[in-house]
């Protein structure tokens, strides 16, 4: 009776298919074999997926080789070496920046503590969660791989699957955790604006009392957003 019963699950499941219920089942991954479109479910906002190194809104890199992020991994995957910067050309705001960031994906686990120790927001994750890898050299990922670009993007490497926007929200983990995440800052912004996406709007729908955060109306910008101040960081994640 064991076996019967487990097939006749499986035949009102796929039975069900036919009546129009709500199925899960998505064309993934159609790829261009078939030449239909390849579909994803949503992820949700705060997904731990492919990380990216951000820069300021004028292009400077945010981060500045602190290694805190090295040292809180569990993994051990990062690896990070700062320098200083070139007084005359400085790759970041601060007296150093990364010179070398390193993150081997055969390790990490995606728990996000990397984005929480960052003191300037510089390290963050995407929804992006599909690797294929052909070689194992490919699973690290160098810091010119891991920097978005110009439009403040991720790179996209040659074996992931990017569909869309999937790097659209890299930064709501950092700002659900930062203390502006938190329901006594709610309204409050307390995050540096990043290249391509400005400054984030602060995170809604808390609903605990707040003596610490007056209103902020948003129509009129009051409040500290730290629009032009890079060392404001994230308020101290």
């Amino acid at each position: 009776m064991g076996y019967l019963e487990g097939f006749a699950i499986t035949w009102r499941k796929f039975a069900r298919g036919f009546v129009g219920d709500d199925i899960v089942t998505t064309e993934y991954s159609a790829g261009t074999r078939s030449g239909r479109h390849d579909e994803k479910r949503p992820k949700p906002e705060r997904f731990h997926g492919r990380h990216v190194l951000n820069r300021y809104e004028d292009g400077m890199e945010k981060c500045i080789g602190c290694e805190l992020c090295a040292g809180v991994c569990p993994a051990r995957c990062i690896y990070v070496r700062g320098r200083d910067n070139d007084p005359a050309d400085p790759t970041s705001p601060g007296e150093r920046y990364g010179y070398v960031y390193e993150i081997n994906y055969l390790r990490c686990i995606h728990c996000d503590l990397c984005v929480e120790a960052c003191p300037t927001e510089a390290i963050t994750e995407t929804k992006l969660f599909e690797f294929s890898f052909t070689n194992r050299s490919d699973a690290i990922y160098t810091k010119s791989e891991l920097l978005v670009d110009d439009a403040g993007r991720a790179r996209r490497q040659p074996w992931e699957l990017w569909l869309g926007g999937e790097d659209d929200e890299a930064s709501a983990w950092m700002r659900a955790t930062a203390p502006s995440g938190q329901a006594a800052f709610e309204g409050r912004v307390g995050w540096s604006g990043e290249l391509g996406f400005g400054v984030r709007a602060p995170e809604q729908g808390q609903t605990a009392p707040s003596p610490l955060a007056p209103e902020v109306d948003p129509a009129d910008g009051s409040g500290d957003h730290g629009h032009g101040d890079h060392g404001h960081g994230s308020g101290g994640h």
